[in-house]
């Protein structure tokens, strides 16, 4: 089967890359979590920060290309947030 690929732009294409690598990353992070084997933890680990790479690739072209816009941290809510968790033991 082919498929054809006119129908989608560019665009669209990188969403579907961007929201892919977001589901694997989440699966691959809930496994790595739950192994009980070094081993196998440690390749699970090791898949994530490819997955976390492919996606940070992803994410930085579409903010380049202007698909991705994020708005800036307001400092005001950064100094809040720091205040509200200063002093919690982690």
């Amino acid at each position: 089967m082919q498929i054809n690929n006119s129908q989608f732009d560019d665009k669209t294409i990188m969403q579907d890359a961007l929201a892919s690598q977001k589901f694997l990353t989440s699966g691959f992070n809930t496994f790595a979590n739950e192994c009980v084997t070094p081993q196998v933890r440690n390749e699970f680990m090791s898949i994530l920060t490819e997955e976390h790479q492919i996606q940070s690739e992803v994410f930085d072209e579409m903010q380049k290309r202007g698909w991705y816009q994020t708005q800036p941290a307001d400092q005001a809510k950064i100094s809040q947030t720091k205040s509200k968790f200063s002093g919690m033991n982690v």
